[in-house]
């Protein structure tokens, strides 16, 4: 894995985390299907994802219907940004919403570990994850809200080591959290779903999760720390000044209803 490029080697990874995490998988032309039938309103664990341009464009609408018949949503995530070129029109006249990321990748130096941060359990992090859930998607109803809270304890599969960290507030409430995945024998560390509770904005709590995060990974040997942002979205910016440069593109299509 180590001769591949950057790129390739990083699109492998998430790809490897989506399939580890899933208790069924099938295998497509160029990528692979992931499926949760205790969780089927995540789209997380429910989604196609294309890592080589092997499947004919027109093949693609057709293939998600097969698969993702039961379900009330489709999702494709294509992790390299030359698949969006080649499949994003024929998802776009099929009906599907694009949301397009960033790749980013650590360089700057390695910050300090947060005082104010410890690894928790995934219970500890339900409330607080509810909340902002309930606050991001108010039209979502119980059923949704409940699994999106309750597939984490499916993360902790994704990789050799993952960890949730998440930094407390000096009143002892729990401020920002996030998903860390290593691979120590691939040397690749993905920050993941860095999340702080509304209360809590802006007072350090994001950061001192992320440095903590970094310094943990780059602790387990892992040279290449990366995470994935939203292409148009503020964080994007946020990353870019505690060291991340972008290195890639990938897209996500959804089709609900």
């Amino acid at each position: 894995m180590h001769d591949l490029p950057l790129a390739a080697r990083l699109t492998r990874f998430r790809a490897s985390v989506a399939r580890r995490q899933a208790p069924r998988v099938a295998e497509v032309p160029g990528g692979l299907a992931v499926l949760d039938d205790e969780f089927p309103l995540s789209h997380e664990h429910n989604q196609l994802l294309l890592t080589e341009p092997k499947l004919a464009p027109d093949d693609l609408p057709a293939l998600a219907d097969e698969l993702f018949a039961h379900l009330p949503h489709r999702r494709l995530a294509l992790l390299d940004g030359t698949l969006t070129a080649a499949y994003a029109d024929v998802l776009t006249r099929a009906g599907y919403a694009r949301e397009d990321e960033v790749v980013m990748v650590h360089e700057g130096p390695v910050p300090a570990p947060a005082a104010s941060v410890r690894e928790v359990g995934a219970a500890e992090l339900a409330g607080p994850y509810g909340r902002r859930l309930r606050a991001w998607m108010p039209e979502a109803g119980p059923e949704v809200l409940r699994q999106l809270v309750a597939r984490r304890p499916r993360r902790l599969a994704g990789a050799d080591d993952v960890r949730f960290l998440a930094s407390y507030a000096e009143n002892g409430e729990l401020a920002s959290w996030a998903d860390l995945y290593l691979d120590r024998a691939a040397g690749i560390a993905q920050t993941e779903d860095v999340v702080t509770a509304e209360a809590h904005l802006g007072h350090g709590h994001g950061g001192a999760v992320l440095a903590t995060a970094l310094h943990l990974a780059a602790g387990a040997g892992c040279r290449t720390r990366f995470l994935v942002a939203d292409a148009a979205d503020w964080p994007r910016e946020w990353y870019g000044r505690r060291g991340y440069r972008v290195v890639g593109a990938s897209s996500g299509f959804v089709r609900t209803g």
